[in-house]
C-alpha cells in the first residue's frame, strides 16, 4: 500500500467516523435536511419559477393579492408572485451568506494563526486591533461600509466579511497556541521546519475542525446581517433577496395595511435557514469536541 493510498484511506475513515457521530445528533440532522432541501430549491430556481419572476413589467397578477390557488403566497406591490420571489431570493441570500462567511472565516483564520504562531509584540498589536473590532458593533461597521461603497451584492459580502472576523481570530489564536505547545512541533522545528511549514503542515490541519464549526455558525449570522442591510435599503436593488423582500414590504405599507402574506414568508425563510445552520454548527461542535457534548 502506497503512502498516498494510506492517506486517502485514513481520510475516508475519518469522514466515516465523523458521520457516525453526527447522525447521533437529531437536531443536527434536522438542520442538515432543511439546508439540503433549501439548497436544492435555490439551485433549481430557474427551472421552478423562471428568471422572469423578477420582472416588474410582465407581472402576472395585480398588486397585493392575498394568497390563492394561483398565487399560494399572494403577490407584491407590482403583482409578482411572492412564492416565485421567495424561491429566487434563496439564491442570493444563501450565496451572500456563504461567501461572506467564507471571507470572514478566512481572514479570522489567517490572523489567528499568525498571531498565535509568532507571538510577542506582533501578537499584541494584532490582538489589540482585533479587540477594537470586537468592541465596535459589527452591524454598524457594515452599515457604514455599505453606505460609502457602491450598492451591490459584492459590497454587502465585503462589508459583512471584513467586520465579522474577530471572533474567529481569537478562537483560532487560542487553538494555535495550544497546538504549538505540543512536543511534535518542537521536533519539527529542531529538524529545520520553517514558519511556513509549521503553520501550513501542522497548525492549520489541527485548527480546521474549529474553523469548520465556526463557519457554519458564521453563515447564519451573515444571512441575518445581509437581510438587515437589505431591509435598511443598503442591499443591491437589482437582485431579489429575502431581506430585500422585507424592505419592499415595508415600503409598500404591508405592516400598517395588514398584508401579512407579504412579510411572513421572507421572515420565516430567514429564521429557518439561520436556525438550520445553527443546529448544524452546534452538532459539528459536539462531534469535534466530545467534552463539549458531554457537558450538555
Amino acid at each position: 500500500m502506497t503512502t498516498r493510498s494510506l492517506l486517502w484511506r485514513r481520510r475516508r475513515d475519518s469522514v466515516a467516523r465523523f458521520w457516525r457521530r453526527f447522525r447521533t445528533h437529531r437536531a443536527g440532522l434536522y438542520g442538515l435536511g432543511a439546508l439540503a432541501l433549501i439548497a436544492l430549491v435555490a439551485l433549481g430556481a430557474p427551472l421552478l419559477v423562471g428568471g422572469d419572476v423578477q420582472s416588474v413589467t410582465n407581472a402576472p397578477g395585480t398588486a397585493l393579492e392575498s394568497p390563492s390557488a394561483r398565487f399560494p403566497l399572494g403577490t407584491d406591490q407590482f403583482g409578482r408572485s411572492l412564492l416565485g420571489l421567495l424561491v429566487w431570493g434563496a439564491r442570493v441570500s444563501l450565496a451572500v451568506g456563504l461567501l461572506a462567511a467564507a471571507l470572514s472565516v478566512a481572514i479570522g483564520t489567517l490572523v489567528g494563526i499568525l498571531a498565535g504562531h509568532y507571538g510577542g509584540w506582533f501578537s499584541t498589536i494584532v490582538m489589540r486591533i482585533t479587540d477594537w473590532f470586537l468592541v465596535m458593533p459589527s452591524l454598524v461597521l457594515a452599515i457604514v461600509l455599505a453606505t460609502v461603497m457602491s450598492r451591490s451584492m459584492w459590497t454587502v459580502i465585503l462589508a459583512i466579511g471584513i467586520t465579522s472576523w474577530p471572533t474567529t481570530a481569537r478562537l483560532v489564536r487560542a487553538q494555535t497556541i495550544a497546538v504549538e505547545s505540543r512536543p511534535y512541533i518542537e521536533r519539527a522545528t529542531a529538524l529545520g521546519g520553517g514558519h511556513g511549514h509549521i503553520m501550513s503542515r501542522h497548525v492549520l490541519p489541527n485548527v480546521m475542525p474549529l474553523v469548520l464549526s465556526q463557519t457554519t455558525l458564521c453563515i447564519s449570522t451573515a444571512i441575518l446581517t445581509e437581510a438587515t442591510l437589505a431591509f435598511l435599503g443598503l442591499g443591491d436593488p437589482t437582485v431579489v433577496s429575502w431581506g430585500g423582500m422585507l424592505q419592499d414590504a415595508r415600503e409598500a405599507g404591508a405592516v400598517s395595511s395588514g398584508h401579512w402574506w407579504y412579510l411572513a414568508p421572507p421572515g420565516i425563510a430567514i429564521a429557518v435557514v439561520a436556525l438550520a445552520f445553527t443546529l448544524c454548527g452546534r452538532a459539528i461542535e459536539s462531534v469535534l469536541n466530545p467534552r463539549l457534548g458531554a457537558g450538555r
